[in-house]
Formats: structure tokens, C-alpha cells, sequence
């Protein structure tokens, strides 16, 4: 059987990837169900703070989406985004030990999502938004931050831009470049481009131009563009190329694609700069098979599947952002936290240990999460949002 009909008859059997348990005992069930439960009901009455002393708020992650951009599938709708969402819960409490809880809305609308996400907020230590379709996925994100009290987490954008950093800052260490002086050109601008571009500017990367379905984003371009791509226009491609894809690769040190199959050639990686660096991270198909890439001339290749080596997955990142967040009540997810994510996670592969095959560490590795954990931890205290 083939992964995929092994899968299916995985979910058949399973019937769901998670449960809900009870971790009171029957000894407690006085205090837990009866009349013993008003009091922590009116201490929290008293004060809103004590949800998370006395309910499992502290380490409950709300994960939620609207179905409209499922994987690398499109928009099925919030039924079918359910394993999804499922498969994200249960790796939340397997590598984070973090409680995560799998809403999918029937709709499409900003204001609905919006609305609704926050009427159920007061349940949750934070919000995890997972395969919302882009420019919506930009605004929702961005209205929660304003009126929610606790942190907001668009997966699809920050959990993939930390895992491509990290792997980046070792693959570099590999070809002897630095971040600083490289040209890098990401391919895909939805949410994850989009966030990869604003993390690698925050990181030192000067010079990064972004392309989509219409060729190089500059600022002016008045084709296929929306207020997002406008924004990043203004930080990104600040001589103005333009051109498509093709064009655009020449000279390029690294090629970072979250976009889709077969849009980059071993053609084109042939007239990158010296040692390219290739990120094939569509899934269920990389943008270029790693053996045509490496045919090109490609020194490192990565992808966003477990099939190859390297995989630079955003499942590198969020159970030990969330862990971190929740350990010190963080009432927000900034960008040292997300510098500092990479960080841990590029600095658990050793010098010596670092090849074109292992730039990364696995994303099932039980020290991934605690070392991203630790570090965002400590850069939330250190920037001011900790509560604890």
C-alpha cells in the first residue's frame, strides 16, 4: 500500500487522532463535579487571572481554521480541514505536551472568524491559525492581535519561516556564505512567503527578491497585487527587477519556494551563483524533485517532507514556541521570540556534524521542542511580554 491508502485506512481505524481524558480521579469527584466546584468558579469571578491557576487555560492552544487552504490542497472546506487540524493537535501534545483543540468554521468571512475566535478566546492560553487562505489569513491575524489578550500564532506564516531560517543559517555554514551578503529569492507569496521575507530581513538579509505567479514583486507593480505584497514591495527587490522566475534566479545564492510543483527547473539552478542553496518546501510536491536539483548544481536541497533529507517543516517550530509561551504566560509572540526559535533550532545540529544531508535537526526529536521552548521563553522575558 501506498502512504497515502496506508493513511486512510489509519483514520478509518482511528476514528479521530485525539481524545479528550479527564485527569481527576474518581476519589475527587466531589470536589471536582459537585458542590465543590463554585468556589474556583467565584475565585475566577474575582479574578479573570485565575483562569489559568485554576483551569487547564494555561495549556490549552485553540487550533483553527476555515478550510479554505488546506495543505497544499486548496480550499475543502472546514470538514475536510478537520485531519489537518487533528494531525496539529496531536503533534502539540506529543513534541510540546501542550493541550491544543481543533475548531473548523463554516465560513469565510474576516469578520465572522474574527468575531468568533474571540467569543471563545477566554478558554485558551492562545490561538494557533492554521490553513486560512491568503490576504485574508493577514487581517485576521491581525485583528486578533488587536483585541485578544493572549497570543495570536498564524502558523502557515511564522512556524514556516522559523524552520526555513533555521535551516538556512546552517545550510549557509555549509557553503561558507553569510547571511548578510547573500541574494535570495523566494518564490510563493502567500503567508508563508510573505513571513519568510520578514523574518530573513529581521535576521540581516539584505537582499531578497519575491516572486509569484506574475514574476518579481517590486514596488509600483501594479499587476495581481493586494496590500500585503505592496508592503513587502517597499522592504524587498529595492533595485526593481523585473522579470519571471527565470530571470530573476540568475546569480542567486539561495532559492526559498513555498509555492507549488515543477515551477523551478535544473536549468534554472544551473545559473544560480556558486553552491546554491535549494528549499523545495511545497508540499505534497517540491517545486523541483531534490535529485534534479542537485543535478543543476544545487550543494544543499532541502524540502518540506520527511521523504528526503533536510526536512525543513514548520512542525520544527510551533509545539516549542507554544510550550515556551505557555511556560511563562506570554501575552505575545514577537519577532525575538521568533530569532530566537530559529536559533534553538539551528544550534542543536553541531559544527562537525553539519553536511549538505543534515542542516537540521528532526521535527520528531524530543529536544526540538524543549531547546525552542527554553529559548523562547527567555526572549519573552526579556522583551517584557512574560507574565510570569
Amino acid at each position: 500500500m501506498r502512504t497515502d491508502e496506508k493513511s486512510l485506512a489509519m483514520h478509518y481505524n482511528k476514528k479521530g487522532k485525539i481524545e479528550v481524558i479527564s485527569t481527576v480521579s474518581e476519589n475527587d469527584r466531589e470536589l471536582a463535579y459537585s458542590s465543590g466546584v463554585a468556589r474556583p468558579c467565584l475565585e475566577i469571578e474575582k479574578d479573570v487571572e485565575k483562569s489559568y491557576d485554576l483551569t487547564r487555560r494555561w495549556n490549552m492552544c485553540l487550533v483553527v481554521t476555515d478550510g479554505s487552504s488546506v495543505l497544499g490542497l486548496g480550499d475543502l472546506g472546514p470538514e475536510a480541514g478537520m485531519p489537518a487540524m487533528e494531525a496539529k493537535c496531536s503533534l502539540f501534545k506529543e513534541l510540546g505536551d501542550v493541550d491544543a483543540f481543533p475548531i473548523c468554521i463554516k465560513s469565510n468571512d474576516v469578520d465572522e472568524i474574527v468575531r468568533t475566535i474571540y467569543l471563545i478566546s477566554g478558554s485558551f492560553g492562545g490561538v494557533n491559525v492554521e490553513d486560512i487562505s491568503s490576504p485574508r489569513c493577514f487581517e485576521i491575524e491581525r485583528r486578533l492581535k488587536e483585541i485578544c489578550d493572549i497570543p495570536i500564532f498564524h502558523n502557515d506564516q511564522h512556524g514556516t519561516a522559523i524552520a526555513v531560517l533555521a535551516g538556512l543559517k546552517n545550510a549557509l555554514k555549509v557553503v561558507g556564505k553569510q547571511l548578510e551578503e547573500i541574494f535570495a529569492v523566494i518564490c510563493g507569496a502567500g503567508s508563508a512567503g510573505i513571513a519568510i521575507s520578514r523574518l530573513l530581513l529581521d535576521a540581516g538579509c539584505k537582499n531578497i527578491i519575491l516572486c509569484d505567479s506574475k514574476g518579481a514583486i517590486y514596488e509600483g507593480r501594479k499587476e495581481n497585487m493586494n496590500q500585503i505584497k505592496d508592503e513587502i514591495s517597499k522592504l524587498t527587490n529595492i533595485a526593481k527587477k523585473k522579470g519571471d522566475l527565470e530571470d530573476i534566479i540568475v546569480g542567486a545564492d539561495v532559492f526559498i519556494g513555498v509555492s507549488t510543483s515543477g515551477v523551478l527547473k535544473s536549468e534554472m539552478v544551473k545559473n544560480m551563483a556558486k553552491d546554491p542553496i535549494v528549499f523545495a518546501c511545497a508540499i505534497p510536491d517540491p517545486e523541483i524533485d531534490p535529485e534534479e536539483a542537485k543535478a543543476g548544481g544545487a550543494k544543499v536541497v532541502a524540502t518540506g517532507l520527511g521523504d528526503y533529507p533536510n526536512q525543513v517543516n514548520n512542525v520544527l517550530a510551533f509545539p516549542g514556541v507554544f510550550r515556551g509561551v505557555f511556560d511563562v504566560k506570554a501575552s505575545d509572540i514577537n519577532k525575538e521570540m521568533k530569532l530566537a526559535a530559529a536559533d534553538a533550532i539551528a544550534g542543536l545540529i553541531m559544527d562537525e556534524e553539519l553536511n549538505s544531508d543534515n542542516i537540521v535537526p528532526s521535527a520528531f526529536d524530543p529536544e526540538v521542542a524543549k531547546a525552542v521552548a527554553a529559548a523562547v521563553s527567555q526572549a519573552a522575558r526579556k522583551t517584557g511580554v512574560a507574565r510570569n
